[in-house]
C-alpha cells in the first residue's frame, strides 16, 4: 500500500512506549520513514497536555493529537485545542460520593492544560513523578467548574477493582468510565472515547477519507481499534483488545510500530 492517505494513530503507554517509557530507535526510524513517504502519524493518549508533550516533542509529531482519552484534539505545534468536550456538572457530585466511600482514593482533575489534585495518595504521587508534572493542589470546592476534560481515579489495582464495582451501581449517569491502567479508572464525558476522538481529529483536519490505522493495548483503546480500518493490538494487550484487532504484533518492548508499518506496506 502506498502510504499517502494513510494515517496511523497509536496509544503511548504500553504500546508505542516500552517499559522504560521510551520509543525504540527502530520504531522512531520506521515512523520517520513512513512520514517521508507521505504517511501521517499521530497519537491517542489518556495523558493531558503537560503529560503528553514530552513524548510528542520527541516524536516530532507534526499533526494534532487525541488526548484525555478522546475528550480533546490538541495541536502541540500551536499549543491550542482544535476541539474539546467537557465534563457534566454531575462530575462534582460523583467525586464527592467517591471520596466519602473511599477516603484514601487519589483524584486528579484535568482541566484545560492544568492537572489539579483534589485528593492525594501514593499512587497520585507516583503518577506525578513518572510524568514529571507539578500539579495544583486544591479542595474540590475551590476548583473552577469550566473546562473539565476528565477525572482520573488512582489507587492500587485491588482498590480500583472495588471502585469499578461501586461505580457500576452508582456515579455513572451522564458519563463514561474507562480503565486506562490497573491503577487508573477515568471518568469522561458521556459518549467520549479514543474512537470518537479519532473521528473528531479526522474531521478537524479534513482527513475523513484516509485509511485509518489504530494501535493499543488496554481497554481505553478498544473503541479506537474496533472502528479503525486496521485495528492493531500489541502482544501484551488485554484479551478483549486483541479480540477487536485485525492484526496482532509484538509487545511494546519489541518495536511494534516498525511491524505495523511493514504490514501496511505489504497491503
Amino acid at each position: 500500500m502506498n502510504f499517502e492517505k494513510v494515517i496511523i494513530m497509536t496509544d503511548l503507554d504500553g504500546t508505542l512506549l516500552n517499559d522504560k517509557k521510551q520509543v525504540s530507535v527502530k520504531d522512531l526510524a520506521a515512523i520517520n520513514s513512513f512520514r517521508s513517504k507521505g504517511g501521517l502519524f499521530t497519537v491517542a493518549t489518556g495523558r493531558g497536555v503537560a503529560m503528553a508533550r514530552r513524548v510528542v516533542d520527541t516524536l516530532e509529531v507534526d499533526m494534532p493529537c487525541v488526548i484525555f482519552n478522546g475528550a480533546a484534539v490538541y495541536d502541540f505545534r500551536e499549543s491550542r485545542f482544535l476541539w474539546h468536550s467537557s465534563m457534566p456538572d454531575c462530575a462534582v457530585d460523583y467525586i464527592r460520593t467517591l471520596m466519602r466511600r473511599f477516603p484514601d482514593i487519589g483524584i486528579e482533575i484535568l482541566r484545560g492544560e492544568e492537572v489539579i489534585v483534589v485528593n492525594n495518595n501514593e499512587t497520585v504521587d507516583e503518577h506525578m513523578a513518572i510524568e514529571q508534572v507539578t500539579p495544583v493542589y486544591m479542595d474540590i470546592d475551590e476548583v473552577p467548574r469550566d473546562n473539565w476534560l476528565k477525572v482520573l481515579i488512582a489507587h492500587t489495582p485491588e482498590k480500583v477493582d472495588d471502585i469499578v464495582k461501586f461505580v457500576a451501581h452508582d456515579c455513572n449517569a451522564g458519563v463514561n468510565w474507562v480503565r486506562s491502567a490497573p491503577v487508573y479508572y477515568e471518568m469522561l464525558p458521556e459518549g467520549i472515547s479514543k474512537g470518537s476522538g479519532y473521528k473528531r481529529l479526522l474531521e478537524a483536519t479534513g482527513k475523513t477519507d484516509y485509511f485509518t490505522v489504530a494501535s493499543g493495548d488496554f481497554g481505553n483503546d478498544y473503541d479506537m481499534i474496533r472502528t479503525a480500518d486496521l485495528g492493531v493490538a500489541v502482544a501484551n494487550a488485554q484479551p478483549e483488545v486483541k479480540s477487536a484487532a485485525k492484526l496482532i504484533v509484538g509487545d511494546n518492548n519489541s518495536s511494534p510500530m516498525s511491524q505495523i508499518i511493514e504490514h501496511i506496506e505489504k497491503l
